[in-house]
């Protein structure tokens, strides 16, 4: 960016922007290089602003929530990245005869949303419990677990597009797939209404215990990591592809493909993302020998190489 755009960006954002700011702190797996601008909204009227100046401006941005999922390069990241996070988490929720909507802010993390959920004995997303995301993450990338999906909850999507509008998705307008809501690219999800039952805080909480012991006894956790690797093939599992590889355990400097889940890599103190890339590219490469079956990423790789 140009000396007077950050100018006039810093006067339009408030407090909320950061230039030349290290980035592996906003990822789970603790890795990247410097950010140029970091945005950190607290209200939808600052995204609305920034939006518009950016793309009138055609200053690239990125939009992340905790950096799950999400590979940052070493050389970092030009342009903006749109951090949603504690100042967009709202929660709020109304019961009707039909249930009870729920209504998210996009930074609220997954975490806080099944523990607010579990308090109030709201049902319908237990099963994402202790995924290391934000609720925008979870519904841009349509997350799931144990058979169920997010796209099954949501009732209403509220996003600011490129140019600085803010529009409102129902569920009939939105596209949902594996691992993508079919939203507008470069839009900003702000908040998410979910349709909830209450069935009552034991039955909650008692489920979000159980789904976050099975997820603890089949994936790495309290270790940094971005989340599955790859998307699951069509009728296969990513994981099991990889440790048929022989690739379980397999290290590039201080990253290692998990020996709990092969479809994790673990940044074990000191990983470039370098380190990772080469066990991206690696299992990739022995899986297609291996099976004839070419992986897709489902981690986000992103910045400059």
């Amino acid at each position: 960016m140009e000396e007077a755009q950050k100018t006039v960006l810093a006067r339009i954002a408030g407090g909320a922007l950061h230039f030349d700011k290290p980035f592996a702190r906003y990822t789970t797996i603790g890795i990247g290089g410097p950010a140029e601008c970091v945005f950190e909204p607290s209200t939808r009227q600052r995204v609305e602003s920034v939006l518009a100046f950016l793309t009138a401006e055609s200053i690239p941005y990125l939009v992340v929530g905790r950096g799950s999922n999400l590979l940052v390069t070493d050389a970092g990241i030009r342009g903006v990245v749109v951090v949603m996070g504690a100042g967009m988490s709202g929660f709020t929720f109304a019961e009707g005869q039909d249930g009870v909507s729920v209504a998210a802010g996009a930074g609220l993390s997954i975490s806080a949303m099944t523990a607010r959920c579990g308090a109030e004995g709201f049902s319908g997303l237990e099963f994402l419990a202790w995924i290391p995301g934000t609720v925008g993450g979870a519904v841009a990338m349509n997350a799931g677990a144990f058979g169920f999906e997010t796209a099954q909850r949501v009732r209403e999507v509220h996003v600011v597009s490129p140019p600085g509008r803010h529009e409102v998705y129902d569920r009939a307008g939105l596209v949902f797939g594996y691992r993508h809501c079919g939203i507008t690219p470069g839009a900003v999800i702000v908040t998410v209404l979910f349709h909830m039952k209450r069935v009552g805080a034991a039955s909650v909480v008692g489920a979000v215990t159980r789904y976050g012991h099975m997820r603890r006894q089949s994936q790495p956790f309290g270790v940094r990591s971005a989340g599955s690797v790859f998307k699951n093939p069509s009728g296969h599992h990513a994981g099991a592809l990889i440790e048929a590889a022989v690739l379980k355990g397999e290290r590039r400097g201080g990253a290692v493909i998990s020996e709990m889940h092969a479809n994790f890599i673990v940044n074990t103190g000191g990983a470039s993302a370098e380190d990772v890339l080469g066990l991206i590219d690696l299992a990739r490469r022995r899986v297609r020998e291996n099976s004839g079956i070419d992986l897709e990423p489902e981690v986000r790789i992103v910045g400059e190489r």
